[in-house]
């Protein structure tokens, strides 16, 4: 990395993106026994690699993350830890992305959630100057009540630490249709949104995403199959939030050879580079352009092109 380079990351999920230590800490200060008492035995509970069969074992990966992020403190602890690590990596804008209602078990309420990750976010900024926003998950599989309540806080914390609202989960199980009644409320409610589209499903996820109200897309890797698609995606200016090495992972590419990513910039789509999951995942956004320098022939014009869509594509103007 160089010094004067300045990195973007869009697509970056909170509880995917803990650092073994961070949750070793908050465990013991919990009282929750992880079955592991170091590092280095956490670490393969928590990481995917080439041997994930597909994004529904990929997303066990996060069961561990998620009991540490019960509480108020462990919240706010990992949203400001996570804009620590960033500021190393000379990240300046960040989107950190999760599902409010996945933090309710221990009897916080959503919206205590999404406080409790605002105020660790903006005590981030203030310390490593990180500007950093919020995006609401809504989860495929979720209850609709719980859905529409991520929708609204959504709404009503626009501009106040959250940037914009997501679907996120399985999209293979729970089609994108599923969840028209949400987003036509996320649109009445003027918040912008992204949906995880294309990754574990095909072309039509997408069309149903684009259909529902998305302004971005979540990885999108099926949009390869569609001429009409792709088209569409660089005639009305929609991103496309690509993330190399999970999407190895999960299969949604068997080799990087045959990643999509040139194709969607040769048509004119807005295609950006990011982590997806830190820790789930053993990379970051710096890491990402370099495996595609070093495996997929990346160009310094083809990266200043990406690097100059993830600050375009992002919720928050400068």
């Amino acid at each position: 990395m160089r010094k004067s380079e300045e990195y973007v990351d869009l697509h970056l999920h909170l509880d995917g993106s803990l650092s073994p230590e961070f949750i070793l800490e908050r465990a013991e200060r919990e009282g929750i026994d992880l079955g592991v008492k170091s590092a280095a035995d956490l670490c393969p509970l928590l990481t995917a690699n080439q041997e994930t069969a597909s994004l529904n074992e990929y997303l066990q990966c996060f069961e561990i993350p998620l009991q540490v992020l019960q509480s108020a403190e462990g919240l706010e602890g990992a949203a400001y830890d996570l804009v620590r690590r960033l500021s190393a990596l000379n990240i300046t804008y960040s989107e950190i992305r999760y599902a409010p209602g996945l933090h309710t078990r221990a009897g916080l309420s959503q919206e205590e959630a999404v406080e409790t990750v605002n105020a660790g976010l903006q005590k981030g900024v203030k310390d490593f100057g990180v500007k950093s926003y919020a995006i609401l998950c809504c989860m495929r599989g979720g209850e609709a009540w719980q859905n529409m309540e991520t929708i609204e806080l959504a709404g009503k914390y626009l501009g106040k630490g959250v940037a914009g609202a997501d679907l996120a989960g399985a999209e293979a199980l729970y089609g994108t249709e599923l969840y028209q009644d949400v987003f036509t409320r996320a649109r009445e409610l003027g918040v912008p949104f992204t949906i995880h589209a294309g990754e574990a499903a095909g072309p039509e996820s997408i069309r149903k995403a684009l259909a529902l109200g998305a302004s971005r897309i979540g990885h999108g890797i099926a949009a390869v199959l569609d001429e009409d698609l792709m088209e569409e995606l660089a005639r009305r200016e929609i991103p496309l939030e690509m993330c190399p090495l999970s999407n190895l992972q999960t299969k949604a590419v068997k080799d990087i050879k045959e990643y999509p990513l040139r194709t969607f910039l040769e048509k004119g789509i807005i295609v950006t580079v990011n982590s997806d999951n830190m820790t789930v995942s053993g990379t970051d956004v710096v890491n990402e352009f370099c495996f595609l320098e070093e495996q997929y022939g990346l160009t310094k014009q083809e990266k200043e092109m990406l690097m100059k869509n993830g600050k375009k594509a992002a919720y928050v103007a400068d």
